[in-house]
């Protein structure tokens, strides 16, 4: 029998960071993002976020990659938030998108993270965030595409 984890944490940003999740409806979106990962038979630790980007700690079996994992996610959700009233606004999902490798170590630090999306961007923005994130991670960052749509 082989033994794999394939923990991810990822984030998911709205098209040109628009404000199109709106807060008393995301957990219609979480849902279905649950269920849509139940389905490709992954298993989420944590789900949050704000207006305009999701965070995601999935561990993924490993016949899915990251990139397969996110675009099935981001292609049926896509679907069905354009068909859903209660997001009116709804344009679809930014182009890029972020996906680290975590320890199994770094699983209930990343869950408060994500949990607390809401107090830590009373103070940060998603930008400075998300700049974070890929500097932290070794990447370098091309800043003619930083969150360009």
């Amino acid at each position: 029998m082989s033994y794999i984890q394939n923990l991810y944490h990822i984030v998911l940003r709205t098209y040109k960071s628009e404000q199109t999740i709106k807060t008393e409806h995301e957990r219609e979106l979480y849902a279905i993002i649950l269920s849509q990962t139940e389905n490709l038979k992954a298993k989420i630790y944590r789900i949050g976020g704000m207006p305009d980007h999701v965070h995601i700690l999935v561990s993924l079996p490993s016949t899915i990659s990251l990139a397969q994992y996110v675009q099935a996610i981001k292609t049926f959700t896509s679907k069905w938030l354009r068909s859903n009233p209660s997001f009116p606004s709804w344009r679809g999902w930014g182009h890029e998108y972020a996906g680290f490798s975590c320890g199994w170590s770094d699983k209930d630090r990343i869950i408060n993270y994500i949990q607390h999306q809401k107090e830590h961007h009373t103070r940060r923005s998603f930008q400075e965030e998300y700049r974070t994130f890929l500097i932290e991670n070794g990447m370098k960052i091309q800043e003619a595409f930083f969150l360009r749509d």
